[in-house]
């Protein structure tokens, strides 16, 4: 099929079609990074017959220096440190627990909004496939395979309909498994693999959960 996709919806399905070996795994979990990683989720939940729920990442950002990353905080309490980073600003203990603090409470006001009432599905023992809508720098990915693994998840596969070659490769070789069927080697934004980039919003996210069948 050629790129652009259509929309997120078609990418998922796309997606979809090179997932299917794991079609039938006991235990298997669909998980979506939001915003945009839910409508291919969705797509993917829908084809393998298997919950969906979101998983949200944060980044910890150095004082001062926001868009630098001392770590990430995701849902369920995981967490993953850039000691190094922490090191070289000499990043004190009270400053990590204020950015810490912070940014967990922004995951629980997220998740409280994408799925009112209701539990998360428990990845320990479960095997998962994590899903985005494109892999640029593949950041918030390797986040997220690292903290499934600290909540005890059996098996992690990083899923993407489209994504930078080296970055695939980079998450292939330092990660573990990856699906990811479109990998160009001039990539340059990922709004340029998709006809219809528009900005998934809350109420969508809300929506697509809520219309997947969800088991704990």
């Amino acid at each position: 099929m050629p790129l652009p996709f259509e929309d997120r919806r078609e990418a998922g399905r796309v997606l979809a079609d090179s997932l299917l070996s794991f079609s039938g795994q006991p235990g298997l979990i669909v998980l979506a990074l939001p915003r945009g990683g839910v409508p291919v989720g969705y797509e993917v939940a829908l084809a393998l017959g298997v919950p969906l729920d979101v998983f949200v990442v944060r980044k910890l950002g150095v004082p001062g220096e926001e868009e630098l990353a001392m770590g990430a905080v995701a849902s369920g309490g995981a967490r993953v440190l850039n000691a190094d980073v922490i090191k070289a600003f000499n990043i004190s203990d009270a400053e990590l627990a204020d950015a810490v603090a912070r940014e967990e409470a922004e995951i629980q006001r997220r998740e409280r909004l994408y799925r009112p009432g209701r539990e998360p599905l428990d990845v320990a023992g479960s095997a998962v496939i994590l899903v985005d809508d494109g892999l640029a720098t593949g950041a918030t990915m390797r986040v997220g395979i690292a903290a499934l693994r600290k909540l005890g998840a059996s098996q992690v596969v990083a899923a993407a309909p489209v994504g930078a070659a080296s970055t695939a490769q980079q998450i292939a070789e330092e990660d573990g498994e990856i699906v990811c069927p479109f990998r160009p080697k001039s990539f340059r934004a990922l709004g340029e693999w998709y006809l219809d980039f528009r900005q998934t919003t809350d109420e969508e996210v809300r929506r697509l959960l809520e219309s997947v069948g969800r088991t704990s």
